[in-house]
């Protein structure tokens, strides 16, 4: 990335991926791309960041999004330091504004936080001098995700571009996704057109509010779309009596070969995980050609080396 690009980048924190313009996302897009060779080199490690600290911040459980920020990070030579609840002061019952002063006081570059309430981040955010970048805080939103959703179909469909225009379906427990929100923000600002299929238990009350389609039977919501999107069923909400029986939940809003017939010719699959297989997606599916599933576990990499490339960068690119 050069010179010039670098001294544009102007965000401290990322704390969902309404802060961020178009063309702020094409520069993360930008940088991803050029960060993606070094996972497939024989040495998968670069200088870029030697020196500096990354505080991995999760007081909810976590494999794909924490292990994709730890692998991110010592790919570009940082270090970093992984912080769970069960291992810190929180199960004392220290408050999140004593946890962070204390965090701040090692003095990290960077801190990466998923935290059940929502807002937590942003807490950080005004309290602290280092970037915070928001790996998930409640059901509010998970902006890293996004981005990799994004950039993988950015990918498969030759440049970001390539979204605009294109029917998405995000098919699932809308009402309890972070991924589901902060996907919806950041699909139509690309100009795709966003469709939602979900019981209508699983939808947030106020989603005539966003800017979507919301169909409640998968046959007619699947009509035509370029990428459907599964959301893990979360499936407390079955206890929560949210839910009639999975069974006829699968049946209902199961993604399956048959359902992939009605979409577009080419159509793409992603999905978040961890998968429920046999639930909201058949295995068929999940391990299909038309499957992005792996493809984003790999674009999660690249997209989270770019943002710390950026984030623990920004004070020295905004002088």
């Amino acid at each position: 990335m050069s010179e010039e690009k670098k001294r544009t980048w102007h965000h401290k924190d990322l704390l969902d991926v309404d802060q961020l313009s178009t063309d702020d996302v094409g520069m993360i897009f930008e940088a991803a791309r050029s960060l993606q060779d070094i996972n497939s080199r024989p040495v998968k490690k670069v200088p870029t960041l030697r020196g500096r600290s990354v505080v991995l911040f999760f007081a909810e459980p976590s494999t794909r999004t924490k292990t994709s920020f730890d692998v991110a990070g010592k790919r570009l030579s940082a270090d970093t330091f992984a912080l769970a609840k069960s291992s810190s002061s929180l199960t004392k019952g220290e408050t999140l504004k004593d946890t962070a002063l204390t965090l701040q006081a090692m003095n990290p570059d960077a801190i990466v936080i998923r935290h059940w309430a929502s807002g937590a981040a942003k807490f950080l955010a005004e309290r602290l001098e280092c970037s915070i970048i928001n790996a998930g805080d409640g059901w509010h939103a998970h902006p890293t995700q996004a981005l990799l959703d994004s950039f993988t179909l950015s990918q498969e469909w030759g440049s970001i571009d390539g979204i605009k225009g294109k029917t998405i379906l995000i098919l699932g427990d809308i009402a309890h996704s972070r991924v589901a929100r902060s996907n919806v923000q950041l699909l139509t600002k690309l100009g795709a057109k966003v469709r939602l299929c979900a019981p209508r238990t699983l939808l947030p009350a106020c989603v005539s509010d966003w800017p979507v389609t919301v169909h409640y039977d998968l046959d007619e919501a699947v009509q035509g779309v370029d990428a459907v999107m599964c959301l893990r069923l979360q499936l407390e909400r079955q206890q929560a009596g949210l839910l009639p029986d999975l069974r006829e939940y699968s049946v209902t809003f199961g993604l399956s070969p048959r359902h992939m017939e009605m979409a577009a010719q080419g159509a793409r699959i992603l999905h978040p995980g961890p998968i429920n297989r046999g639930v909201e997606i058949s295995s068929e599916l999940a391990d299909s050609a038309e499957s992005l599933i792996l493809d984003q576990v790999a674009s999660g990499v690249a997209v989270r080396m770019a943002l710390l490339y950026l984030y623990i960068t920004c004070t020295e690119c905004t002088q």
